[in-house]
């Protein structure tokens, strides 16, 4: 009998259709479209462990999952096409990929990289893929609280209340909004994220980019460390995961 490999599977999602990835009762998720997939292609239960939770409606342009199955060989690559053939047009496969046994999605990502998109003005090819804003914020001031955000690691003032994470820290390495097509673009790298830092995050930096808080202000919210000081979660219809990054993958 043939033994059992892990491999790494690599898609993109539009999340709008779905209640984030993690499986769950009651709700469609990604995860779940995914394992049945997995499960109807190989002929045997499939399981995916992801590489992270993403929140109802939030995009991923870039998600890893890994999942163990009887050896495919060179079968891998066929995969591919064989499971784009069966899931719906949300949810597209890149890649999968043979990897060693101990190979885990989620506890060996050494990056994470998100981006949340604004634009100004009705634009109906943006539903469900963007924040309709009506004024325009600072972005100048918001780029300057955003650079605080790189000198701290406890990050509890951004984390949803009652998660059961061991730590708030996260090493965040880049943090810059970035101004496109009637639009802007915020830009966050960390090593690890909470839940809903990003959507908390971008919602404190538009209360400074609306001057109702000023750039060092965010140092005091931080060391608060309580989430009723920081600004309000946007929605999640602008924010995609974009890239994870692992050192064998």
């Amino acid at each position: 009998m043939s033994e059992k490999q892990r491999y790494f599977i690599e898609l993109a999602y539009d999340g709008s259709n779905y209640h984030g990835w993690q499986v769950q009762p009651n709700a469609l998720t990604v995860q779940e479209v995914l394992d049945n997939a997995l499960t109807t292609v190989l002929r045997q239960p499939i399981a995916t462990t992801g590489c992270g939770r993403t929140d109802t409606g939030v995009h991923a342009r870039q998600y890893f999952a890994h999942f163990d199955c009887l050896a495919l060989g060179n079968g891998h690559l066929a995969l591919v096409n064989s499971l784009n053939g069966v899931l719906p047009s949300e949810i597209g496969i890149k890649r999968v990929i043979e990897v060693h046994a101990d190979a885990h999605a989620r506890f060996d990502a050494t990056l994470r990289s998100y981006e949340y998109h604004v634009h100004f003005g009705k634009d109906p090819f943006k539903v469900n893929r963007s924040w309709e804003l009506r004024d325009r914020p600072d972005i100048d001031l918001m780029n300057t609280a955003a650079q605080i955000l790189l000198a701290y690691t406890d990050f509890s003032c951004f984390s949803k209340s009652n998660t059961q994470t061991f730590t708030n820290n996260c090493k965040i390495s880049r943090a810059e909004w970035v101004e496109n097509d009637n639009g802007l673009v915020f830009h966050i790298s960390a090593d690890r994220f909470l839940r809903n830092m990003v959507r908390a995050i971008v919602g404190t930096l538009m209360a400074i980019g609306r001057k109702e808080i000023a750039p060092e202000g965010i140092r005091e919210i931080i060391a608060s460390k309580n989430r009723s000081n920081a600004g309000t979660s946007v929605p999640a219809c602008g924010l995609y995961l974009t890239e994870v990054k692992y050192d064998y993958v």
